[in-house]
């Protein structure tokens, strides 16, 4: 006799688990796909910088993964500095400060490898159309709005960096800084605290260049004196090359230095 086959009851079958949010993204392990939502949503101003964290039971509910998986995504982002554990507090949005700014952008040291708050002054601050290294470097059609800075860095007094900063004007409205004034704070925090942007990352391509012009007089060395050029592009959560910031060192008493971790 052909056995019938078993129907199974309804009662007591577990209802069709929901859709995760993280099924549109295959490829990636499934802690760095809760990463990067958990990224995008803190991109979008869902969590403003300073703003406490849902807890990680409710967030790992509402991404539908398990703990473990969101302990591992919210550990990549303490890494990538999106967030910031207080002890017996909670989880928030990082917020930008001059010190973390310095801490993980400024890579300049002296002889014996110590690094030094400088002093920053801007020279020039205008809005014009983009030359062609800028436009591409940003990913805009050339003659694009930027805002162009251009700055002084001390360090103990003696100067020592001259800075060239390109931002896209439709990203940064209304932008200005005061001129032939000492700047109190990082320019990435006032990026985060203005306009809502913070940078993520950056790339930096470094050349031997020869001080020419207007840079030998205010560092104070004669031209063809080498320089170093460091050439950072940034970016923001959203993925938007937001900043292009050229950068000449004079090497007499300063390094740059990277440390491979």
């Amino acid at each position: 006799m052909t056995a019938r086959p078993r129907r199974r009851a309804a009662k007591g079958l577990a209802a069709a688990p929901r859709p995760s949010p993280l099924v549109a993204v295959r490829r990636a392990p499934l802690y760095a796909q809760a990463e990067e939502m958990l990224a995008q949503r803190i991109a979008e101003g869902l969590w403003q910088p300073g703003a406490m964290l849902p807890p990680e039971p409710m967030l790992a509910e509402v991404l539908g993964v398990s703990p473990g998986t969101l302990r591992k995504a919210m550990a990549a982002l303490e890494r990538r500095r999106l967030i910031e554990r207080r002890q017996g507090r909670g989880t928030f949005v990082a917020a930008e400060t001059s010190e973390r700014a310095l801490f993980h952008f400024f890579r300049i040291v002296d002889l014996e490898g110590r690094k030094h708050a400088p002093t920053s002054y801007v020279l020039d601050c205008r809005t014009a159309p983009a030359a062609a290294e800028d436009a591409a470097a940003l990913a805009l059609a050339e003659g694009a709005a930027l805002h162009q800075v251009r700055r002084g860095r001390a360090i103990a007094g003696s100067p020592c960096i001259v800075e060239r900063i390109a931002l896209p004007a439709w990203l940064f409205p209304g932008f200005a800084l005061p001129v032939l004034r000492e700047m109190t704070d990082e320019l990435y925090v006032l990026y985060q605290r203005d306009f809502g942007i913070t940078v993520a990352r950056a790339e930096e391509r470094l050349s031997a260049i020869a001080a020419r012009g207007p840079d030998a007089l205010l560092l104070g060395v004669a031209e063809g004196t080498p320089l170093i050029e460091i050439d950072r592009t940034a970016w923001d959560l959203a993925g938007r090359r937001v900043e292009r910031r050229v950068t000449r060192l004079n090497t007499a008493a300063h390094r740059y230095l990277s440390a491979l971790d």
